[in-house]
């Protein structure tokens, strides 16, 4: 039986993060605010997330995760990308998980996610996941590095389709999400661990196993490495040509693209 969804949508917000925020106190698990425009929507290290008004997915799912400690909280940055992957391979488009929490289509992004946690005593008490995904976007400005949408993706795949609807959209991706929410419950509750879902996360990465540049930020140095998965932090591992192998945590490696 198909989950009820509890989204709200609305025409204009500064942040639909801010609206999670806002119901903390009352809102029930897996609640959703969705705008059509956000006048100050924000991603990753302090950025704006641009995206056109009215042509692509912007919003926020809260979640009330009591059942994650505080020390698996990266498991809901799981949770939610590889949600976002298996809606896009639904849609005949192969994506990769770009740690932490980017999608990508090949060398072009599609999905950017900014995550809030709240803990309490040991365990998550909320965590608020912002998504913006591209859905019917084609141009975009200037300084955004190679960025795409589902249609945009579509038509490389000679698939050209009109105007995709945004609520019905939402609605097939937070299934693929609560999905993987539901999932993961399931698994702790039987295991004690989410190994499976890190499998998997794992084996989506975007260039695992593949010798590519990056930026070591402390010294900004230029490497060459390759993507082994994660530590038992949730930091990112990289091979070097020597074999020998670094974890760097968020914001100590950029990838050069």
């Amino acid at each position: 039986m198909a989950q009820k969804l509890n989204i709200t949508w609305m025409d204009v917000t500064d942040s639909t993060n801010n609206r999670a925020q806002d119901g903390i106190p009352t809102a029930e698990d897996k609640s959703v605010w969705a705008a059509l425009f956000q006048t100050q929507g924000r991603g990753q290290r302090g950025n704006t997330w641009k995206a056109s008004k009215g042509e692509n997915l912007t919003f926020s799912i809260l979640l009330k995760p009591d059942f994650i400690f505080a020390q698996d909280q990266f498991i809901v940055s799981a949770i939610v990308t590889l949600g976002i992957h298996k809606y896009l391979q639904n849609k005949g488009i192969e994506s990769r998980i770009k740690w932490p929490n980017d999608i990508y289509a090949e060398e072009r992004k599609i999905c950017g996610i900014l995550i809030e946690n709240g803990i309490s005593g040991n365990n998550l008490s909320s965590s608020i996941c912002g998504i913006g995904l591209n859905i019917n976007q084609k141009e975009f400005p200037k300084d955004l590095p190679n960025p795409t949408s589902v249609i945009l993706e579509l038509e490389r795949l000679g698939r050209p389709v009109a105007k995709m609807e945004l609520k019905s959209e939402l609605e097939l991706l937070l299934t693929d999400i609560f999905y993987y929410y539901d999932k993961a419950k399931t698994e702790f509750l039987a295991k004690g661990n989410y190994k499976a879902l890190y499998d998997e996360y794992h084996k989506n990465l975007y260039r695992r196993g593949e010798f590519h540049r990056y930026i070591e930020t402390a010294s900004n140095k230029e490497i060459t490495a390759k993507i082994i998965g994660l530590d038992e932090y949730a930091c990112l591992i990289l091979e070097y040509r020597d074999g020998t192998r670094k974890s760097f945590a968020f914001k100590e490696i950029s990838y050069i693209i």
